[in-house]
């Protein structure tokens, strides 16, 4: 797995660096989008959709803690993309590698899918910087 993430983290900066839009787009900015409907902007669980859920949101602040410290990035970035099929956590996560591949579209080349992965990259990183 740990070649997987090298992989990605080629792939994320060979698109950040080439495609401005991608670029403007900050993991702050996608978390915001994608993800503090459910967990809140401040990440801690309680956003405004969560209620409508039957399942518990989790904080994501704490992942390093709840990690004895150090922050499982494979495991956010493998939980983020879903496209494994592994989904240990249910299916109330959205597959968002699919989704932001879907969606991608490139002016210079990119496949959608390294558009996919820059996206996912940048978020991981986001969640990494907001651990307490």
């Amino acid at each position: 797995m740990t070649s997987l993430i090298l992989k990605m983290q080629v792939i994320a900066a060979l698109v950040l660096a080439s495609y401005p839009v991608v670029a403007e787009i900050s993991g702050e900015h996608e978390y915001k989008v994608a993800c503090a409907g459910r967990h809140a902007e401040s990440a801690m669980g309680d956003g405004p959709l969560a209620t409508l859920l039957n399942i518990s949101i989790p904080s994501l602040v704490d992942l390093s803690q709840s990690n004895d410290g150090a922050f499982p990035f494979e495991a956010v970035l493998t939980t983020i993309d879903g496209r494994d099929g592994v989904r240990a956590h249910g299916s109330a996560m959205p597959i968002w590698g699919e989704r932001f591949q879907n969606s991608a579209t490139s002016q210079r080349g990119e496949t959608s899918d390294m558009v996919a992965r820059g996206r996912i990259l940048s978020l991981v990183y986001y969640l990494q910087s907001i651990q307490q």
